[in-house]
């Protein structure tokens, strides 16, 4: 199958590598040519000077940028995805944006015959290098099930959570639960550090019982080392926090502690820790 990639970020660029692996044609775009050409250079396929042009001529155009507005700068326009894919062409958009603009993209791609999937992913960088992200996705139902096998590249579990804005719209549920597992997990380090507890006995312990979290088997070591500097951005997590923010407005869900962490988050940028793992919620408890 012919496939596109537009976006070769940390996540855009293993994962459109994973398609070629499938077996897939695949023409990429990239903001920075320069990374578009390492990307041929490494897995084969082509670049493409434009999102259109990448699009043209793909069953399934995928798209993974940094916002709303870079998807719509992609996505829109004379040289956007939409004016270059073809009818019965899918578009699959696994950038963590707003479900309103998903809803706007699927109305704009159905007028012009394509598909429109909001796909958001979680497992980070690291998911995204071994393909073992999952993928929540909103959008019709037809649609999902002809990209599902092609978006199992580089997926370890694919679910259709509804129409379009679902997926997301359930990854923003993804991150307040990951919002508040880190910052129990960071208060909990804290506090076995401050009572003189090994952190490695505590965390073999309660690992074992219903404390046990991802983010403590994963974490627990680097948080007690004070090493941050690799996994999911902090500036990554607050933007995503802000879009569940707004959407809670519109929808009247009460969000106390989405809000508290954001601004735990805030904290962490004033310290310089812009693009320190998620896991650094625990540094603003360890200052002196």
């Amino acid at each position: 199958m012919r496939t596109a990639f537009v976006g070769l970020g940390v996540m855009g660029y293993p994962m459109a590598g994973y398609l070629v692996k499938g077996g897939h044609d695949t023409v990429v775009y990239n903001r920075t040519a320069a990374k578009a050409a390492q990307w041929v250079a490494e897995y084969g396929g082509e670049s493409a000077p434009t999102p259109r042009e990448a699009a043209q001529g793909a069953a399934i155009v995928f798209v993974c940028v940094g916002n709303d507005d870079d998807v719509r700068e992609v996505m829109l326009g004379e040289d956007g995805v939409l004016a270059g894919a073809g009818d019965g062409a899918i578009v699959v958009d696994h950038t963590t944006a707003s479900a309103t603009l998903a809803r706007e993209l699927h109305a704009s791609a159905a007028n012009d015959g394509v598909g429109f999937l909001d796909a958001p992913v979680s497992g980070g960088q690291a998911g995204a290098e071994n393909g073992q992200l999952t993928v929540m996705v909103g959008g019709d139902a037809d649609v999902f099930e002809r990209a599902r096998s092609v978006i199992d590249c580089y997926a370890r579990a694919i679910t259709h959570i509804g129409p379009a804005g679902s997926g997301q719209l359930a990854k923003m549920v993804n991150q307040i639960c990951i919002a508040g597992v880190v910052q129990g997990l960071s208060e909990g380090l804290h506090f076995a550090q401050c009572a003189d507890l090994d952190p490695a006995i505590v965390i073999e312990s309660i690992s074992k019982g219903a404390a046990q979290s991802w983010q403590m088997e994963n974490r627990w070591e680097t948080m007690v080392a004070g090493e941050f500097d690799f996994g999911f951005a902090v500036d990554w997590m607050r933007k995503d926090l802000g879009i569940a923010l707004e959407e809670a407005k519109r929808n009247g869900a009460q969000l106390e502690m989405t809000e508290l962490v954001n601004r735990f988050y805030a904290e962490v940028q004033a310290m310089g820790g812009n693009r320190w793992d998620t896991s650094s919620l625990i540094a603003r408890l360890d200052r002196k």
